[in-house]
Formats: C-alpha cells, structure tokens, sequence
C-alpha cells in the first residue's frame, strides 16, 4: 500500500502495519507563495542577526532534538519502517551536526582582509543570499532536512523544506521543535505540496538556491528547472557504492562491515555498501562467510530492538527492487539467498545476495535502493579498483586491506568517488565534506563546506 496522495491531501501509511496514520491538506498555490514570502521576511530580519548569536540559537536546537529524541524516532519509524534504534542514532546524529555547526559556525563564516595592489585593502565577506529550497527523501527524515538546514540558517539563510509525502508529519515536527527552540517564526518553512507546485517554487523570485537528495531522474529534473532561472543548486544523487574486498583484507572484519553496510536502514541510504568487488584469492572465503551471514538475518518488527531488518519505506518500492534483482537474475545474476517476497504484511524484503554480477544487469548497473547485496568476481586489487570506477555514479565507497597506507592511497589517487572509506562503514561526519561526483551529484555538506554553498563570496576593496 502507497502513501496516498489526492488532489488535495497527502495521507501517510505505516509501511509496517499498511495502516493510515495521518492526512495533511495539500498548499494551494496562494497558500505556498504566501509560505516563501514569510520565510523571506523572516531572512530580511535573520541576516542581521550576528553569526554568534545564530550559533547560539542552532546550539538550541540541537538540545531539543536530544531532548524529544524518543518522540521524534518513534514518529519516523511509523512514518518509514526504519528501526526505531537507527532512528535514535540518527537523531544523535543531528544533534551533533547542530553542536558542530554551532562551535565552528562563526569562525567558518568569519570576513578575511588581503591585501590588494596600490595599497589598498580587500575584504572577502560571505553574506547570506536569501531563501533556500531543499526538496529532501523520506530515508532519513531528520538528518536529510538538518543536512541542509542548519548549515543555511548558520549562515543566515532563510530555509523552505518540501519533504517527501511518506514523512509529512516529521517534517512538521521539526518545524516545532526548531520554533520552540527560539528559531524565528517561518524562517524554517515546510511546505506541504505536489511535485507541478514544487517546480513553481522553485522558479519564485524569493528563492535563491535549490538542493534536492533524491534520485537521479529527480535532480536531472530540478536541476533543470533551477537552471532554467539560474538558480544555484546542490545535489545529492543516488549511488552504487563499491566495497573493494582486496587480497590482503581481514575477511572477518570485511564480512560483518559488509552485511552492515548493506542492511542499514533496511538498505535504503545513499551511502549503503551496494557492490561488494572481492578479489579472487580471498572471494570464496568472502561469500561463504557473507552469504552465511546475510541469510541468518531475520524480519521483523522495527520497534523491536533485537530486529535487524525492518520493512522497506513502502510497498512500490519493494516491488521495484524485487523486479530489478530478477531482471539480474534473467540476465545471469546467481541467487545466493533471499530474493522472494515474503508472505506476511508490511513492505517487507529479505536481505539478499547476488553472485556473478555483471555489466548489463540491472544489480551492476543500477542502484538497488534496499536490502540486495551485488558480489562481483575480480581477478586481483587493480581489476577490483578498475570495476569499483566502471560505474555512472560516485558518492562513497570502501576498501577492506591491512596495509592502510595502501588503502589510502590508492582512496586518494584512484577511487572516483566523493568519500571513502577504509576498513570501515560510515554515513556522515559533521566535521567531514559529504557529496559525490559525476551522477551521484555535486557540491558539498558537512565540513564547514555547506555553510558557503548558498552565500555571496563578496569582494569590497578599501582604497
């Protein structure tokens, strides 16, 4: 069962128990323009605002997400599916991103004086621009909103949110809990509207940067229409992370990183581990451990803390990944585990594993956006580099290998990808650049990186 969405209302389904949970009015267009116009009234006042005392207000914010950490993972996982425990790892995870920003803010934002030819003296100010409109996906409703959000309103942007519809209600809720935190009023808008409205939005003359995290076919799509009125965009696209399984790789380690990387968030993230490249001299000890692994994990239910997997977001989604691993199949993929619908309710899919993948199939070639693991045969550490690369997409990816220093640098010099890495899995770091290249997107976040995204570098020399 889908999220159901009308003409005029969005109703939200728990992808657990294929319950309703809650309807929401849809925006007419007066009503969202109204909504971009106060959240830019609301930047007029914000921009003047001293980048110590915005820090203080972001430092708040934080403190109450830590606070109603309990309330909003719980809504999340009706909303999602997603375990109630990733949720409260993902609340951690925001609240750190607003006590970084919060400490470091200031600083990254501060002026710098140079100087210019003739005596004269330069100023670089970064100035906030206006309001920003990020379209965001309902894998992590808190972390996917906060990403951008803090960053911008660090920055002394205004910050529209249009959520995906299966997380409505998270989106509102951290609406309130920013206001009741001491955010200005409207300066975080959510925007409760359909994709044709979105598209007008983001054409507004009061909106003067777009992000999207979504798919591919979505950020070729908003890209478009922001380009079209030369607006600024970042993009955080899809993916097909490879974890490269080298020779000389502690097999132990790589198995259970691998079967966590794969299934975390019921599989459904950006930067899951999707493609597992493993080296010949050590793949049959790879597969037999990792197969082993991934069939032993159970379904069940996501606010059970003993459970591994949860249900997929929602039902059409399941069953696009089910198509995708059996058109693989077709094509020469080997089943190795998993693979079929289970007969219980709920978006539910096993984890899965797929052997002899290969150009052609959609488990090579595609993202598989849920719990479906790709194992793919090299010959040895440069074949396993050369397929790790042979990919349209580059947001993350791994290398399993007890020399770190080669591991590094072959990260550094080698991997075409935006973040890697070693003898590990990891989602995001506050203090660490986050985004990809070539189809995976462009631009940054985390790292100081996105506080400058959405500004004017501004130039003023002092004769």
């Amino acid at each position: 069962m889908k999220d159901s969405v009308d003409k005029n209302q969005i109703t939200t389904i728990n992808p657990f128990t294929n319950e309703p949970i809650k309807s929401y009015d849809l925006m007419s267009k007066h009503e969202a323009f109204a909504a971009v116009e106060r959240c830019h009234e609301a930047f007029l006042d914000w921009r003047r605002v001293a980048p110590q005392e915005r820090a203080k207000v972001i430092g708040k914010i934080g403190e109450a997400l830590t606070a109603k950490a309990e309330d909003f993972a719980t809504l999340m996982t009706e909303e999602t599916g997603k375990l109630l425990k990733d949720g409260k790892t993902e609340i951690e995870l925001c609240a750190a991103i607003c006590k970084w920003t919060a400490e470091t803010g200031p600083k990254e934002l501060a002026g710098e004086t140079r100087d210019v030819e003739n005596g004269e003296k330069g100023h670089i100010e970064y100035a906030p621009i206006g309001v920003i409109y990020g379209i965001q996906p309902w894998n992590f409703p808190a972390y996917q909103a906060i990403r951008y959000a803090i960053a911008n309103l660090m920055a002394g942007n205004g910050v529209l949110l249009k959520h995906a519809a299966s997380c409505t209600g998270s989106g509102l809720f951290l609406r309130d809990l920013m206001e009741e935190a001491g955010l200005p009023k409207d300066l975080f808008t959510v925007l409760v509207i359909d994709h044709d409205l979105s598209d007008e939005v983001i054409a507004h003359d009061k909106v003067r940067g777009v992000t999207l995290t979504g798919s591919e076919g979505a950020g070729r799509h908003v890209a478009e229409k922001a380009g079209a009125a030369l607006k600024k965009t970042v993009m955080e696209l899809g993916s097909n992370d490879a974890y490269l399984v080298l020779s000389d790789a502690d097999l132990e380690l790589a198995v259970k990183t691998c079967v966590m990387g794969r299934l975390y968030n019921n599989g459904q993230t950006c930067v899951n581990a999707k493609r597992f490249v493993v080296v010949d001299a050590v793949y049959d000890q790879f597969i037999s451990g990792f197969v082993e692994a991934m069939s032993k994990i159970e379904l069940g239910d996501p606010r059970d803390a003993s459970t591994k997997l949860g249900p997929m977001s929602r039902e059409e989604l399941r069953d696009k990944l089910h198509d995708q691993v059996w058109k693989s199949i077709a094509k020469g993929a080997k089943l190795s585990c998993g693979g079929k619908v289970p007969d219980r309710r709920g978006a539910f899919y096993p984890a899965t594993v797929l052997e002899d993948v290969a150009p052609g199939q959609p488990a090579y070639d595609e993202e598989l956006f849920g719990p479906v693991a790709s194992v793919i045969r090299a010959k040895d550490d440069k074949d396993a580099m050369r397929i790790a690369n042979d990919s349209k997409f580059g947001l993350g990816g791994g290398i399993f290998s007890r020399d770190v220093e080669r591991a590094v640098t072959l990260a550094r010099e080698e991997f075409d990808t935006g973040m890697v890495f070693v003898n590990g899995f990891n989602v995001a770091t506050p203090n660490m650049p986050f985004g990809g290249v070539k189809n995976s997107g462009y631009g940054r976040e985390h790292g100081g990186f996105g506080m400058k995204e959405f500004v004017n570098v501004k130039t003023i020399i002092e004769n």
